[in-house]
């Protein structure tokens, strides 16, 4: 874990959401934190999913605290947080089964928040995993960071539930800014009709353009990584989907780049772009 000293803001914060489960989202959250830190980037996963927590057992690691632990004691986020193998890459566990933070107020948010809020400019990327759907906890998280990274596959009811959960976070807060991935591609072609799918819809109802990140191949090495406990960018660096991600990653890191004047002006985590009534 690295030491909370004070530091000027440098933390590009993206919330990964899918608008159903199923896709991937939680294992392609692990594998770009991975692929960012190749590029000698400090990287901090948070899982926040606190109903059904997935983070840590895709690691194979079993941490003695978790976010329950910020929120109902007095425990100091810098005990909460779980190195990962290599030095610079950090966990911030949830904890499965717990109905009552399933859906956390917003004293708890703030709570939550102001423990974690030094130790968050001390990494380069803060990579959220949204639990799926449109949940309130979700959408709170999702129109706080400066990324918000759609998840898909080609499935139809990927595409529909995707758009709902774009519809809502622009109706309500008037956010306009998202990124999409399409995961489990059979080929560049299925990935660029899927997003270009969404990006339509999104244009013809909503009256913005979707940014695509890219895409991730089909592949049992995926399935595989899940059932090893082991990120495939390690695992298998030379397959499909891992040069799929690190291209994925490198697009986010240059991007970040850009953004730095920004980034080192507004905190971590905020309502970024302006509500809606």
């Amino acid at each position: 874990m690295i030491d909370p000293q004070p530091a000027q803001n440098r933390t590009l914060s993206l919330a990964v959401l899918s608008g159903k489960g199923g896709v991937g989202k939680t294992g392609f959250t692990l594998n770009l934190g991975y692929a960012l830190h190749r590029f000698s980037q400090p990287v901090l996963l948070v899982d926040c999913d606190v109903g059904l927590a997935n983070l840590d057992v895709m690691l194979g690691v079993s941490p003695k605290h978790n976010l329950q632990d910020l929120i109902v004691s007095d425990l100091d986020a810098g005990q909460v947080l779980f190195p990962v193998e290599p030095q610079g890459l950090d966990l911030l566990p949830a904890a499965s089964g717990l109905t009552h933070l399933v859906e956390m107020d917003e004293d708890a948010r703030e709570i939550l928040m102001g423990k974690l809020n030094r130790h968050f400019s001390l990494y380069d990327y803060l990579l959220l995993d949204l639990p799926a759907g449109i949940g309130e906890s979700v959408l709170s998280m999702a129109r706080m960071v400066r990324q918000r990274v759609i998840l898909l596959t080609p499935d139809p009811t990927s595409l529909t539930d995707s758009y709902a959960i774009i519809k809502v976070l622009s109706s309500r807060w008037g956010l306009r800014s998202f990124q999409v991935v399409v995961n489990m591609a059979e080929s560049a072609q299925e990935a660029r009709q899927t997003f270009e799918k969404l990006n339509q819809v999104c244009l013809n109802f909503l009256g913005f353009e979707l940014e695509s990140l890219g895409y991730v191949h089909a592949s049992p090495v995926v399935r595989d990584s899940v059932r090893r406990q082991r990120p495939f960018v390690l695992s298998e660096p030379e397959s499909e989907p891992a040069r799929d991600v690190l291209s994925i990653a490198r697009r986010i890191s240059e991007a970040r780049q850009s953004l730095l004047p920004k980034l080192s002006s507004t905190p971590v985590l905020a309502d970024l772009e302006r509500s809606v009534p």
